[in-house]
């Protein structure tokens, strides 16, 4: 996002405590090395410049972890986020962009999911998510503070160019998983069920290319400048698929095989979640450009073959 906005002609700073990331990975705009659960570095950040608006990324995500240790995922993705918006609260900072989860809408009633679907977070993760998006509702009635929430479903791929790509310790994505046993960086990837309601047995889910959610964040901050009101969005594709269509794409594009365990179910997983992202599409212009399965495995392969 931050090489996007800087192709943009954006002014850029990242604030990042690296409990997670890389430090080399930022590589355009200024980096502040803090975090958002300091009111007192952010009073100091906010006081040195005017920003016009503020991208949110800094969550946990592991859903998993989440249930072991709840504490964790309300203190640093609810807790830790109020701090943030307190701090643009009293510097007058009014536009903000959100990275909000499919994991709101919990198990589905129904499928592709829009935004009308019931709200029910079933983990610590999801409900950390939701409880941030409750809480700008409020922001916004209250202070005036605009918010987009974009609900990402299943954020995939590498930048196109091959300069930044997905890094997580330890890994849980589907694909990067995938592509590291074809890479034999793992010994094999597990497969949890294959005795679900799809066509194959195996989940199905909605992925959606970074770069596209990249475009989407671009679209959203354009309309918040305009004067645009709050609102929340679906990011997805709308086409879902399944884990062994993931397994088959990535041998063809690796031509290697993919080394497979077959496990059980894991508490939790619905056999399907897709987006509907028409509202997107609609109110934003939002055009996923990379939507095929096999650019996001191409791209996300380039990654692991320049990083493994």
């Amino acid at each position: 996002m931050v090489k996007w906005l800087a192709r943009q002609d954006c002014e850029v700073t990242t604030l990042d405590d690296f409990s997670t990331g890389f430090a080399e990975a930022v590589r355009y705009g200024e980096l502040v090395t803090g975090s958002i659960a300091d009111p007192i570095a952010l009073d100091q950040l906010f006081a040195a410049k005017q920003f016009g608006a503020v991208m949110h990324f800094a969550s946990f995500i592991q859903v998993g972890e989440s249930v072991k240790d709840p504490a964790r995922y309300y203190r640093n993705n609810f807790s830790n986020t109020q701090n943030l918006l307190d701090a643009m609260v009293r510097h007058g900072v009014k536009r903000f962009i959100f990275s909000s989860s499919a994991a709101v809408f919990g198990e589905p009633l129904y499928t592709p999911i829009d935004e009308r679907h019931a709200l029910n977070p079933i983990n610590p993760y999801g409900r950390s998510k939701l409880m941030v998006e409750q809480m700008l509702e409020d922001y916004d009635h209250a202070y005036g503070l605009k918010s987009y929430a974009l609900r990402y479903f299943n954020a995939a791929g590498a930048d196109s160019e091959g300069e930044l790509g997905e890094r997580h310790e330890p890994e849980t994505h589907l694909i990067p998983l995938v592509l590291q046993a074809a890479n034999r960086r793992r010994d094999a990837i597990t497969v949890f069920g294959t005795d679900y309601d799809t066509p194959d047995g195996t989940c199905i889910r909605d992925y959606i290319h970074i770069q596209d959610i990249c475009a989407a964040h671009w679209l959203s901050l354009q309309q918040l400048m305009q004067g645009a009101p709050s609102a929340r969005y679906n990011l997805g594709n709308g086409s879902g698929f399944s884990v062994r269509e993931v397994i088959d794409v990535a041998e063809r594009i690796t031509c290697r095989s993919v080394p497979v365990i077959y496990g059980p179910r894991r508490p939790g997983d619905p056999a399907r979640l897709v987006a509907d992202a028409a509202l997107a599409r609609k109110i934003l212009g939002w055009q996923p450009r990379y939507a095929d399965l096999e650019t996001i495995v191409r791209h996300a392969w380039e990654w692991e073959i320049k990083a493994g």
